[in-house]
């Protein structure tokens, strides 16, 4: 009975268990190649997740940034200091995300 990373949570399981005790995933039925597929589409969905939360913090930022200067606040109004905001949140979680994108290809 050896330790085995859960396919679809990553959560060590013994390699006997039926059942994840974390996500509930049935494992008896799987033969290594399933197990390997379910790996690999957990890996591409939070990809996929990783990269649509880029996208939207990249909007944010474009969003942040143009009103910046197409809706040319005053330097020291609400509007102005929201703008900024909102284009340095978008930027900074663009950012975390990207590299948690990084992060997520090395394993």
């Amino acid at each position: 009975m050896a330790l085995i990373n859960c396919p679809k949570c990553s959560t060590r399981i013994s390699s006997k268990a039926a059942v994840c005790t974390n996500c509930q995933t049935v494992l008896a039925d799987m033969n290594e190649e399933q197990r390997h597929n379910l790996q690999q589409m957990t890996k591409l969905e939070k990809s996929q997740k990783l990269l649509n939360h880029s996208m939207i913090a990249m909007f944010i930022f474009c969003g942040g940034i143009g009103s910046m200067y197409w809706g040319d606040p005053a330097p020291d109004s609400l509007q102005s200091s929201l703008a900024m905001g909102t284009a340095v949140v978008g930027f900074v979680w663009y950012i975390v995300n990207r590299a948690r994108i990084i992060l997520l290809k090395r394993k």
